[in-house]
């Protein structure tokens, strides 16, 4: 199985960890629930090592989550067993803030302002600013991810492309098309010329967005959508053109049996589209010769390209009875001593620059030559839909643009799709 930002987030977690039924013990520990991958977990228990080193006082009992930890979040926190310290996604978090779930983050923060200063200062804007939620601050990011693309070197090399080393030099659509043919072969030996390894109308959002359009409008608590727009369509059909016209990648059906993981690693594949979760799988695949660059440009995108946020935080529920230790952990695994250890993990891109700019973090990424894709990925990250109305929204957009994708419609038929999900936007103004 191609391992997705989508799929850990429906993963269990593999991990011999204290796994708990329940949470909100009878007992002081501090309750910390997250979800990751077995290797990514290993970085969060060194996290919670040296949190206990310097803090012998405070305990952490992590809770591990289940393929939805969204609805395993809501299901605790309803039987009033809420984690102390809960993992927030992007794209899910707005939900828990609505509903009380979550305590604003400034309550903390106002009390330490020198603190709240620092953080601020080496922190990225659009990372820190994505869990902003309705004047509140209902998380404090801990890792980027956003998404771009791996290459394979040596079969660029063998073509004689030159990617873009940064996301100030990015190809145009035209650039990237005419790469991805000559990098694609029929017959025995297929090879594809790109394939994606993200969930693909996330991708093909990417795409729209790089021609010039927000996916929505403000990205924070959203009034509409711009699906509609004729450069968001125009990205998202040429997304669905690489595959349905071009050939230069497998048709969405095909994604289902044919995983873009297995292509890229085996040599199958000259780029993939994916985060950064992916780097440690590559990095440990013997043989495969990879770097990063990042996605295209359509004629009325940029300067320079823009990806994801693509960004989880750590944040604080609101009935807590140990919000002071878990603020201490918060601030701890949020904060420059945290995010140390994350960047020399190799595992996480760090939010903080004092560790992105570490000689930890390049060490830990020796082998890529275009570094700047990493360190200057959150700068040109953008937010998609910061609303708690998401889960309705999501399944409106699942529906219609997976219809493009297959070629069954035209980008175009999403100006339709824009009302109705617009009209899901008003109800929650």
């Amino acid at each position: 199985m191609t391992p997705t930002r989508r799929s850990v987030l429906r993963s269990a977690l593999a991990l011999p960890l204290a796994a708990a039924s329940g949470c909100g013990a009878d007992d002081d520990a501090v309750t910390f629930f997250f979800q990751a991958r077995p290797e990514e977990a290993r970085a969060r228990v060194r996290i919670i090592d040296e949190f206990h080193r310097r803090r012998p006082d405070i305990r952490i009992r992590t809770v591990l989550s289940g393929p939805d930890p969204l609805q395993q979040m809501l299901t605790y926190c309803a039987g009033g067993r809420c984690p102390d310290v809960l993992m927030s996604w992007e794209l899910l978090y707005a939900g828990l803030a609505e509903r009380g779930v979550l305590l604003d983050l400034r309550t903390m923060l106002d009390r330490e302002p020198d603190y709240a200063d620092r953080l601020r200062r080496d922190s990225y804007g659009p990372l820190y600013e994505t869990f902003g939620y309705n004047g509140g601050q209902y998380a404090l990011p801990e890792q980027w991810s956003g998404v771009f693309l791996y290459y394979n070197r040596k079969l660029f090399e063998q073509a004689g492309i030159r990617p873009p080393r940064r996301w100030s030099e990015a190809w145009t659509f035209a650039e990237f098309l005419s790469a991805a043919q000559e990098l694609t072969r029929s017959g025995r030996n297929r090879q594809w010329g790109f394939v994606d390894g993200w969930v693909p109308y996330y991708s093909a959002a990417c795409f729209g967005m790089n021609n010039g359009a927000e996916w929505f409008s403000p990205p924070m608590a959203p009034a509409r959508t711009n699906i509609g727009d004729p450069r968001f369509a125009a990205g998202v059909q040429f997304y669905a053109d690489l595959a349905l016209r071009h050939r230069v990648a497998p048709a969405v059906a095909d994604q289902q049996s044919v995983s873009a993981y297995d292509l890229f690693s085996r040599g199958r594949a000259a780029m993939l589209l994916g985060g950064h979760w992916l780097y440690s799988e590559f990095a440990g695949r013997e043989g495969l010769d990879f770097d990063v660059t990042v996605l295209p440009v359509g004629p009325h995108g940029g300067p320079g390209a823009v990806t994801d946020v693509g960004c989880t935080g750590l944040g604080i529920a609101a009935a807590s009875p140990r919000r002071e230790p878990a603020w201490e952990f918060v601030k701890f695994a949020t904060g420059p001593e945290g995010q140390a250890i994350i960047a020399e993990s190799g595992l996480f891109v760090p939010v903080l620059g004092s560790a992105m700019h570490s000689p930890q973090f390049a060490a830990a990424h020796r082998p890529i030559a275009n570094f700047e894709v990493f360190t200057e990925g959150p700068d040109h990250s953008r937010q998609f839909a910061i609303t708690p109305a998401w889960g309705k929204v999501e399944s409106l957009l699942s529906r219609n643009c997976n219809r493009v994708l297959r070629g069954a419609a035209s980008a175009d038929s999403l100006a339709d799709t824009a009302a109705d999900i617009d009209t899901l936007l008003r109800a929650r103004a």
